[in-house]
């Protein structure tokens, strides 16, 4: 029995896996307020699925690459929930949780802002690469050196910045990963610490230092 949690980009998405069957699930597109949402949802979740969190035998989590914040929420809230139910936790990446919507080659991608994109590759399920943060022009490239022109699907919210590059790929433009292929995804890994994917430093800067010259 597995809770799939998913707070990392312009979504928040719950859902309960029980053996292999999705028996309840959530999903809401937001920018913002996971933090608000994520908790509540659960509950909920749980409630439509008739289940006490006791239950769970895992709680799994995307764990990035995405929004710093949103993030952040989901690894805590995942963490938290561990703790207190004593269940294992397992981090799946938002990029393999994206390829999952779709079979053979697949290239996940997120809207990254600052003219990049988040890319990653996968064919059945295998990762070709590591993920990156890569210009348009480059990932276009990256495209055309991995699918060596077999066809392929672009998913996430970077699919439609890449479309022009690849006319012929089907293109999935999710707001973010779905929970219940979070869930699928953790059913069969090795539990461990929950790891923040951080591809880049966050867009946010703390304040300069006051100075500390001598007084005149």
């Amino acid at each position: 029995m597995v809770l799939g949690l998913d707070t990392c980009l312009s979504s928040c998405s719950v859902a309960v896996l029980d053996g292999a069957r999705i028996v309840a699930s959530a999903r809401e597109v937001m920018a913002r307020g996971h933090q608000e949402r994520l908790a509540p949802m659960a509950r909920d979740v749980m409630a439509d699925a008739g289940l006490a969190f006791d239950r769970l035998d895992r709680v799994a989590v995307t764990v990035g690459p995405g929004s710093f914040t949103g993030l952040r929420v989901g690894i805590a809230f995942a963490k938290g929930l561990s703790l207190a139910l004593g269940k294992p936790a397992v981090g799946i990446g938002t990029l393999e949780a994206l390829a999952a919507e779709a079979p053979g080659l697949v290239f996940p991608a997120i809207d990254a802002r600052r003219g990049q994109l988040y890319l990653q590759a996968f064919e059945d399920g295998a990762a070709l690469m590591a993920p990156d943060a890569l210009t348009a022009e480059v990932a276009a490239a990256r495209l055309a050196e991995l699918s060596r022109g077999r066809p392929f699907t672009l998913v996430g919210s970077g699919a439609p910045l890449l479309a022009d590059f690849a006319p012929s790929a089907a293109v999935i433009a999710a707001e973010g990963a779905d929970a219940r292929q979070v869930a699928r995804l953790a059913a069969g890994r090795t539990p461990g610490p929950l790891k923040p994917l951080y591809l880049r430093a966050p867009d946010a800067k703390l304040p300069a230092a006051a100075g500390t010259g001598a007084p005149a």
